[in-house]
């Protein structure tokens, strides 16, 4: 299986893809594909790393994102519990060019246009919900209908971006290749220490060269992304083990010293780690 392009699976020639995950963890490497996907999480919680930014996700959140964005999941692995995710795939042009272009279908094109940077729904979840768990249960006529009527509510709905920069550019096989390993080395090895000489190697590259690469491609330096990754898995330790000394808390999430840390949450969530676990 190719890291990059990911080619979904179709049965058949089917234009719209509903696809049921369920496994004790998402498939976490890195990967694209031309299909739009629309996820809800059904079980399970983790890191989904899309363009220049860490998102946390959760049970019941739904999460679009958009055509030839690199992303990877990454599930939580403190549990024994199934990882569960129902989606579905398509393009503008699964049901022929002209289809979206129809003037009843006119205002779909502010949903195209804002999934370009992934979007996370924060509101009108019940109903969007609702419409997801009768996917399994319908014909391919009927999952078309739920389809435009989920887009219907995702269109009123609240929303956020899961992104502010999305490499454009669409990654050869060995590029996407090198970026899988430099995400899959840096998510398996957070809290430890990694110097810019040891994930440079795993690319394959001097340091000078990747620090280059990857600013290009992530729109940050390696060091930033390595921090906000730190600072998202301390929020999660703060959230769920509230017993847990500050200390602690940044000595797991690899932090040398706890000034560094301190400075360092206070610098990307605007409030030190103590006030976070007392907001929550």
């Amino acid at each position: 299986m190719k890291v990059l392009p990911f080619k979904i699976p179709k049965p058949g020639k089917e234009a719209l893809v509903y696809q049921e995950d369920r496994e004790h963890f998402f498939y976490d490497k890195l990967h694209e594909h031309e299909e739009i996907q629309i996820s809800y999480i059904v079980k399970g919680s983790g890191s989904l790393i899309l363009g220049d930014t860490i998102n946390e996700y959760q049970e019941n959140d739904i999460l679009i994102i958009g055509e030839h964005i690199p992303h990877v999941f990454r599930s939580d692995n403190n549990t024994n519990d199934l990882s569960v995710m129902y989606t579905l795939f398509f393009t503008k042009h699964s049901f022929g060019k002209e289809f979206f272009k129809l003037t009843d279908l006119s205002e779909i094109d502010s949903f195209f246009d804002e999934s370009e940077y992934g979007i996370k729904i924060t509101s009108c979840k019940n109903k969007l919900l609702k419409k997801f768990n009768k996917l399994k249960y319908q014909n391919r006529i009927e999952r078309i209908a739920n389809l435009l009527q989920i887009l219907e509510i995702i269109l009123r709905a609240d929303k956020k971006p899961l992104s502010s920069f999305v490499y454009h550019k669409k990654y050869t096989e060995v590029e996407g290749k090198r970026m899988s390993d430099v995400f899959q080395y840096t998510l398996d090895h957070f809290q430890e220490p990694i110097t810019l000489e040891t994930i440079a190697e795993k690319a394959n590259m001097s340091k000078n060269a990747f620090c280059r690469y990857f600013k290009k491609r992530t729109n940050k330096t390696f060091l930033q992304f390595l921090i906000e990754l730190r600072i998202e898995y301390a929020c999660k330790l703060l959230y769920k083990e509230k017993e847990l000394p500050i200390a602690e808390v940044s000595e797991r999430c690899g932090f040398q010293n706890i000034a560094n840390f301190n400075r360092k949450f206070k610098e990307i969530k605007a409030m030190t780690p103590t006030q976070f676990r007392l907001s929550m």
